[in-house]
């Protein structure tokens, strides 16, 4: 019923006829576009929020998950560009794909410990999210989890984590330190793309390939580490990267990709490794401030 205002208190049981039903999932879009929805109390007796169950709740500003729910669906709160705060279960041992995209007021989140997995986009374009803890539970963290979170000022990925998805900081452009464990072995294409804000990473040392646009227009990072682990640098993967004042290439990599480091315009030192056998088109073009190349 999308004619629905104000507060929501869903009961704990419901009768029909001369049977009394417990209440114990709240189905697939049940108020789905209930934008005139303010507040929603869950009872105990919920186990389930299913798929768009809140989706385009535009209204809705608070909700607290009981503990009794063990799992959220999918789109769960999609839309609701009201919504400040939520508390989650510390039941539920998965954040679905999209649970939370675009809830544009949402500011702070608390994952509890009993999250495991982060599903892909759940808290994209969250734009106002300034903070979000990731506890050590969680090893899976889906691609463009946090895409244009364009408030987030910092991250700590826990040491649970092997692999950040692509996307997964996409236009964060308030990002301005994020701490990479040493468990990760792998960052996606365009992970940090456009990430503005970001001064320096430090790339974990079991992380082989640096892939396509993952710091594309980083403008203001200043230093990056490339380990030994590393054999190559992807397509555009440091485009406009214009703080960048200097760049050692180790031995472990063996190709630069078309256009890697194109437009790092404050580049002044180069040492590429004995390693590398192709520089592909467009590698360093536009490095205009780069006065010495050092090659093994």
């Amino acid at each position: 019923d999308t004619t629905l205002t104000g507060s929501l208190t869903i009961p704990s049981t419901v009768v029909n006829g001369s049977t009394t039903y417990s209440v114990t999932s709240i189905g697939d879009s049940a108020f789905f576009k209930c934008i005139g929805l303010t507040i929603v109390t869950i009872p105990n007796s919920v186990l389930s929020i299913k798929d768009s169950a809140f989706c385009d709740c535009g209204g809705l500003t608070s909700i607290t998950i009981p503990n009794s729910v063990t799992s959220i669906g999918e789109f769960v709160f999609r839309d609701c560009s009201s919504l400040t705060e939520v508390t989650i279960s510390n039941s539920i041992d998965s954040i679905s794909r999209y649970a939370f995209y675009g809830c544009s007021s949402l500011s702070n989140v608390t994952i509890p410990n009993t999250v495991t997995r982060i599903g892909e986009a759940a808290f994209a374009e969250c734009s106002s999210l300034t903070n979000v803890t990731i506890p050590n539970s969680v090893t899976s963290i889906g691609e463009a989890v946090f895409f244009e979170c364009i408030s987030l000022t910092n991250m700590t990925i826990p040491n649970s984590v092997t692999t950040l998805e692509g996307y997964v900081f996409y236009g964060c452009s308030q990002l301005t330190t994020v701490s990479i464990p040493n468990t990760v072995d792998s960052i996606g294409d365009a992970a940090f793309y456009e990430c503005s804000s970001l001064t320096n990473v430090t790339l974990p040392d079991l992380v082989t390939s640096i892939n396509d646009y993952v710091f594309y227009k980083c403008s203001s990072l200043s230093s990056i580490n490339i380990p030994d682990s590393v054999t190559s640098i992807g397509f555009t993967s440091f485009l406009n990267c214009s703080s960048l004042t200097s760049i050692t290439i180790p031995n472990s990599v063996t190709i630069i990709n078309d256009g890697a480091f194109f437009g790092c315009s404050g580049l002044t030192n180069l040492t590429i490794g004995s390693g590398v056998t192709k520089i592909q088109d467009f590698a360093f073009l536009d490095c205009n401030q780069l006065d010495t190349i050092t090659c093994y």
